[in-house]
C-alpha cells in the first residue's frame, strides 16, 4: 500500500499546493458562476491546478511539460501577447476616437495610474523592473501587462497577470464609486453632441499613421502598437476580411487558451504564496483606481477650456478595459438621465487607453531593460 502511495502524488502534496488547488478552483468558480473574465480566469485557474499536482510534470521544464514549453517558447518570446494584440486590433473600431481626437488626451491621462503605482512600488522596496510590471496593471490591459512583465520581471508574471485580469473583471465594482466621488450630479448629467460619421478612408489611414508616429516616438512600443494596428487595418481595409476574421476569431481564441493555461501554470505554490504577491495585488488595484481618477480629473480640467463641455465620466473609460469601462460610463449616465447616451463618446478614450498603455509599456521597457 505504501509503495502504491509513493507512486501517486498524494504523499507529496504539500499544504501550499493544497492552497493553490483551492485558489485555482476559486478562479474557475469566479469565471463560471460570476462571469468574471471567464475566457481568462477559467483557463488560468485550470492551469494553476495542473501546475500544483505533484509529479504531474505538465509544468516542469525539466520533464518537457507542455505548459512550461508554452511559457518558454510562446510567452517568454512575447509571441502570444503580440498575437493577441493582433486579434484585438481586428476587433477594435477606432471610429469614436477619430471622430473626437481630444478624447485621446483622456486615454493618455488614465496612464498616470501606471506611473504613480510604480512610485509606490519603489517605495515599498520592489526593483524598478518589478515596479514597472506592477504599475502597468493600471492600464487594465492584460496582454500589455504580460508582455511588459515577461520582459522586465518574469518571476512575478503570475501575480501581475492574475491582478490585471481580476481587476478588469471588477471594473463595474471598482470604477463607479471613484467616478461618483470625483464628479457632481450636474457633471454626470452633461450631454454631448452626436459624434460625426467617420469615413472608411480615415479608418484606413489611422492605423498606418499611428504605426509610423508611435514607432518613431517610442520604438519599444512598436511590437504592441504595430500588431494592434495591423489587425485593425485588416478590419478596415475592406479587402482582407478573411485575415481579420482569422485574427479576431481562430487565432485569438487559440492564443487566449495558451495564455490562460500557461499563466496559471506559473502559479506554483513555492513562488506564488509569498507576501510579495499580496503587495502586488494591492498595488494593482491602487494603480487601477488612480488610472480611473486620472482620466476623470483631466476631463474636468478640459471643461475649463473647451466650449462644448465633456461629461467627465468618459475620462474613466481611459483605462483600456474595452468595452467594459465604456459600458460602466453608459450605465452611470443613464442612471442620472435616461436619455443621455454616452457609450460611443466613452469608446473614444477607451480605445485610446489601449494605445496609451502600450506606449507607456514601451517607455518603461526602453528605460529599464
Amino acid at each position: 500500500m505504501l509503495d502504491f502511495l509513493e507512486v501517486t502524488g498524494i504523499v507529496s502534496l504539500s499544504l501550499g499546493e493544497i492552497v493553490m488547488l483551492l485558489i485555482g478552483g476559486g478562479l474557475i468558480y469566479l469565471g463560471i458562476e460570476k462571469k468574471m473574465e471567464p475566457l481568462l480566469l477559467v483557463p488560468i485557474g485550470l492551469g494553476a491546478i495542473l501546475a500544483n499536482i505533484p509529479k504531474g510534470g505538465i509544468a516542469d521544464l525539466g520533464e518537457n511539460g507542455i505548459l512550461s514549453l508554452f511559457l518558454h517558447y510562446l510567452i517568454g518570446t512575447e509571441i502570444v501577447p503580440l498575437l493577441i494584440f493582433l486579434g484585438i486590433g481586428a476587433l477594435t473600431d477606432f471610429g469614436p476616437l477619430i471622430a473626437d481626437p481630444k478624447t485621446f488626451l483622456l486615454g493618455a491621462a488614465a496612464q498616470i495610474g501606471i506611473f504613480l503605482a510604480l512610485i509606490f512600488a519603489l517605495i515599498l522596496g520592489f526593483t524598478p523592473q518589478e515596479a514597472a510590471s506592477i504599475g502597468i496593471i493600471g492600464g487594465a490591459d492584460g496582454p500589455t501587462t504580460i508582455y511588459t512583465t515577461t520582459i522586465l520581471a518574469p518571476h512575478i508574471l503570475a501575480a501581475t497577470a492574475v491582478a490585471a485580469y481580476s481587476y478588469m473583471s471588477l471594473v463595474p465594482l471598482i470604477q463607479p464609486p471613484i467616478i461618483k466621488a470625483l464628479t457632481t450630479k450636474k457633471e454626470r448629467r452633461i450631454r454631448m453632441n452626436t459624434l460625426r460619421k467617420v469615413s472608411r478612408r480615415e479608418k484606413m489611414i489611422f492605423p498606418i499613421v499611428t504605426i509610423i508616429i508611435s514607432g518613431l516616438l517610442v520604438p519599444k512600443s512598436l511590437p504592441l502598437i504595430g500588431m494592434l494596428m495591423a489587425g485593425n487595418l485588416f478590419r478596415e481595409s475592406g479587402v482582407t476580411d478573411r485575415l481579420a476574421k482569422g485574427a479576431s476569431e481562430e487565432l485569438l481564441n487559440i492564443m487566449t487558451i495558451i495564455l490562460g493555461l500557461t499563466v496559471g501554470a506559473t502559479m506554483k505554490a513555492e513562488s506564488f504564496l509569498q507576501p510579495k504577491t499580496i503587495l502586488i495585488l494591492i498595488l494593482g488595484v491602487v494603480a487601477f483606481a488612480l488610472a480611473t481618477a486620472g482620466g476623470v480629473i483631466l476631463a474636468k480640467i478640459m471643461n475649463l477650456f473647451v466650449k462644448e463641455k465633456v461629461n467627465p465620466m468618459i475620462g474613466a473609460a481611459g483605462v483600456s478595459a474595452v468595452p467594459m469601462s465604456a459600458r460602466v460610463v453608459q450605465k452611470l449616465a443613464l442612471a442620472e438621465d435616461p436619455e443621455n447616451h454616452l457609450l460611443m463618446h466613452a469608446m473614444g478614450p477607451n480605445v485610446a487607453g489601449v494605445i496609451g498603455s502600450a506606449t507607456a509599456a514601451g517607455i518603461l521597457i526602453h528605460f529599464l531593460i
